[in-house]
């Protein structure tokens, strides 16, 4: 299987979640994953955590990139955690937070289960490459 294709079977939900109306980022990192021939699901603003997490479910998604710029990251993150838990999804899904996210609220997003946290500035390219060596194997 060439790298191509492997890239393309990465299926990757990018979500927005709680009230954040800003989703330029979102845009950017869902179009940057497209190019990069992972195959894109885009949930749209204001999603509730419930509603990422049956999107994730049902899309059989490998990936799940949360934007998030709001600041209750703190409250939405674990919500979506519990939610692809009880689901048995969160194993086999890599977790992946961007936005606004303090340094002090890291280290508690990754106990509960977030892969990385991709702040401003982060490159597209060093997130792409993440998903391509951490994504899960099918």
């Amino acid at each position: 299987m060439s790298s191509e294709q492997e890239a393309e079977s990465i299926r990757c939900l990018v979500a927005k979640v709680g009230l954040d109306g800003h989703d330029r980022g979102a845009h950017v990192i869902a179009r940057a994953f497209r190019d990069a021939g992972f195959e894109v699901i885009y949930s749209g603003l204001h999603k509730a955590p419930d509603e990422i997490v049956q999107a994730a479910v049902q899309e059989d998604v490998d990936v799940l990139g949360i934007s998030i710029l709001s600041g209750a990251h703190d409250t939405l993150v674990p919500k979506i955690m519990d939610g692809l838990e009880e689901y048995g999804a969160a194993e086999d899904t890599l977790v992946l937070a961007g936005g606004v996210i303090p340094e002090e609220d890291r280290d508690e997003l990754r106990e509960q289960g977030v892969a990385a946290i991709f702040g401003p500035g982060t490159s597209v390219e060093e997130t792409i490459e993440f998903v391509r060596e951490n994504a899960p194997q099918r």
